[in-house]
């Protein structure tokens, strides 16, 4: 059986998310077990297999993306199979929105109203190109009505970045400086989930979740890239029903 996380949020009654986490898959090492990434070096077969037990949990196929570390944000209930974006946004009962991730930060959204629902793959790069900004505007209403949900990444403590990271964080908004802290050299502790916070609030929202899960330094539970670098691929999913 594949092992869940149901996310903590104040979502309406028709709204369902949910987190995988790496064990219940067969996948073999270095992506044991439940690795959902067919892009990785895993068996396509186990791959396909550990998909199949996902979607015991599903109404529907998730719109799998090719994901591209950009701001594209697809709509699920008509786009192509395997489109290149790293968001996509639904408003039809079933429609499965997904994003994997491996250290990158995974964040879900829907409305008060239960009217729209979306999922963002937000990397540092993506972070700082807007794409969770993308996402918000594609979901066509007011940022007040949304609710965020903070997926599993790479925490605080592990996530060390270069001088040039940061410079191109605080160029956009000095408040990002407080999500640095130094690292000796022009190395730097980055806050992933801080930089997301700020970034969501300046739109304006005003419930936000999630954000204490390190997939860093909880090897048992999560993939991490930075961690092995060979590893699978987790999924975090939202839809309607």
């Amino acid at each position: 059986m594949a092992e869940l996380l149901v996310p903590d949020w104040p979502v309406p009654a028709n709204v369902r998310a949910l987190q995988t986490l790496r064990s219940g898959g067969c996948s073999a090492a270095p992506w044991r077990s439940l690795n959902l990434g067919d892009h990785v070096g895993d068996d396509l077969v186990h791959v396909e297999a550990n998909r199949a037990l996902l979607r015991r949990h599903l109404p529907a196929e998730p719109l799998w993306l090719r994901q591209v570390h950009g701001i594209a944000a697809v709509d699920a209930d008509i786009s192509a199979k395997m489109p290149e974006a790293d968001a996509a946004y639904a408003r039809r009962s079933g429609t499965v929105c997904a994003v994997m991730t491996a250290d990158c930060l995974p964040v879900l959204f829907c409305d008060r109203a239960g009217s729209v629902v979306a999922a963002a793959h937000a990397g540092w790069r993506g972070l700082l190109d807007g794409v969770l900004e993308t996402t918000v505007a594609a979901m066509g209403v007011p940022p007040g009505e949304l609710l965020a949900w903070l997926g599993p990444a790479i925490g605080p403590s592990c996530f060390e970045v270069g001088d040039e990271v940061r410079t191109a964080f605080v160029a956009r908004d000095p408040l990002a400086a407080a999500a640095f802290v130094g690292h000796g050299g022009d190395k730097w502790l980055a806050d992933i989930y801080l930089l997301a916070r700020q970034r969501l609030s300046s739109l304006g929202l005003g419930s936000i979740s999630g954000g204490e899960l390190c997939t860093v330094s909880d090897a048992a539970r999560f993939f991490s890239y930075r961690r092995d670098g060979v590893t699978g691929r987790m999924a975090s999913l939202i839809w309607l029903v």
